[in-house]
């Protein structure tokens, strides 16, 4: 994700954040089972345990796939929706919370029997006619009305169904997803996609994945669109506007869809002319980019303040700069395709992300990682550039702070340093293709570098990551 009200790097606009599945991975199925004080027993936990978001996210079960029914009006602002997630329990259920904030529910059937619900905060608490055997396949049906609109994160910032002046800028990072449709709202539990989104006609509804069609009739335009590989509910758009609609397929074959605001279009265009050049690019780093689909949504959303790498298809609230669609581009691969497993390893996503685009920039005629790694290094002790270490932001409040970013940059580029280019460039790699669609850690990332560098990083990693202050001259 990008935000513009902080400067890690020195640039004008800086980061902030960015077919069903038959199975449930062994690290996943263990982590969802394990997640709350209650998971041994019949009812599934409010929440899998992270520190930083308690609630977010649900025990018990595991979505293999959401199927999203929507129906818009940008003057109303009012939202009706249908989900059927199709999800698999992973103990015995007599009980199950979802994640919805905000929007009333008209109805609920698990396997298309009535169940009982109630509402309890953000939790949605679902009783089931009949006990769900652990492993068992079901499928919950919720319908529900209302106006949505944003949380607020804990650093002040709107995250969510945020409305515009034309429709609804929706990027749900890190726990705005609840607000337009209920769900297993963790990145932890990733499904497949499917979404049908009916707006007014002459506005247009994107989303992830790839369009499967489009049908206007009395007045309305639906869109249908498919993500079929797994995607944290986080990085789930609906993006709602009047835009300028662009698509073309790339040499390699990857489907681009590219939705612009008129109003941002002349200053948009020859950013995302250079997406093709930035994807081939960063694959050539990072292994096969890991989706069918690709492309921009640049809206006009002037209270918003931050991008966000929704998956295949970022949203950014103005026309970016060649340097936001590089690290958002980035973020395909890290922290999309290699998702994290709790909020406090969110450098994994922003540090990456960053060192992307001082990669970028090395190679593209601008400065060395070195110099730019260098000037950060000057800044004084008392600088926010060192105010928490970045692999331990301390609270939801830091996890986009300047020291995720910048300083979670640096950490990457130490370790360049310390193993060689060579072995750095393995190390990107093997870490993107290895965890590909799945999740990651910083131990495991760790352990990774150490395994094909030869060398013992533990000092490395944590003087970078998990000192307080600023650390001592490399």
């Amino acid at each position: 994700m990008t935000q513009s009200r902080q400067q890690p790097a020195g640039r004008a606009q800086v980061l902030r954040r960015e077919a069903v599945v038959a199975t449930v991975p062994v690290a996943l199925a263990a982590l969802l089972a394990a997640a709350g004080p209650a998971a041994a027993g019949t009812t599934g936990t409010s929440g899998v345990g992270d520190p930083y978001f308690p609630l977010a996210g649900n025990g018990g079960y595991h979505v293999g796939h959401y199927d999203l029914t929507l129906r818009y009006d940008p003057g109303s602002r009012r939202l009706d929706g249908r989900a059927v997630l199709t999800a698999r329990a992973t103990q015995r259920l007599t009980r199950f919370d979802l994640d919805l904030q905000g929007l009333k529910v008209t109805g609920l059937t698990v396997d298309h029997a009535r169940a009982e619900h109630r509402r309890e905060g953000q939790e949605l608490v679902v009783t089931p006619r009949r006990a769900l055997r652990q492993g068992q396949w079901f499928r919950v049906t919720v319908t529900y009305t209302g106006k949505p609109g944003p949380v607020t994160d804990p650093d002040g910032s709107p995250d969510g169904w945020i409305p515009t002046d034309d429709g609804a800028f929706v990027a749900g990072e890190p726990q705005g997803a609840m607000t337009w449709f209920p769900g297993n709202n963790h990145p932890t539990d990733k499904a497949s996609y499917d979404f049908t989104i009916t707006v007014p006609e002459g506005h247009t509804a994107v989303a992830n994945g790839v369009l499967l069609g489009r049908r206007t009739a009395h007045g309305r335009t639906t869109f249908r669109w498919h993500q079929p590989e797994p995607m944290a509910a986080y990085l789930a758009t609906a993006t709602v506007g009047k835009f300028k609609v662009e698509q073309y397929t790339t040499r390699d074959g990857i489907r681009v869809y590219n939705a612009v605001d008129p109003r941002e279009a002349t200053a948009a265009a020859p950013v995302l002319k250079k997406l093709p050049s930035v994807l081939e690019w960063e694959s050539g780093l990072f292994g096969p980019y890991p989706y069918r689909a690709a492309g921009s949504i640049v809206d006009r959303a002037p209270n918003v303040g931050f991008a966000l790498e929704t998956q295949t298809r970022p949203v950014y609230d103005s026309a970016p700069s060649l340097s936001t669609l590089v690290h958002e581009s980035a973020h395909q691969w890290f922290g999309d395709s290699v998702t994290l497993t709790s909020w406090k390893d969110i450098w994994l996503n922003e540090g990456f992300a960053t060192y992307t685009e001082w990669l970028y920039a090395e190679q593209h005629g601008g400065d060395s990682a070195q110099k730019t790694f260098d000037a950060l290094y000057a800044r004084p002790a008392d600088d926010a550039l060192w105010k928490f270490p970045p692999g331990n932001p301390g609270s939801g409040a830091n996890i986009f702070g300047t020291p995720v970013y910048a300083r979670g940059a640096m950490a990457l580029h130490a370790l360049r340093t310390a193993v060689g280019d060579r072995a750095f460039h393995r190390i990107l790699r093997a870490w993107a293709t290895g965890h590909r669609d799945g999740h990651g850690t910083t131990a495991q990332f760790v352990s990774l570098s150490e395994r094909l560098s030869g060398k013992n990083l533990d000092r490395l990693f944590h003087k970078w990551l998990y000192t307080p202050g600023k650390p001592e001259k490399p």
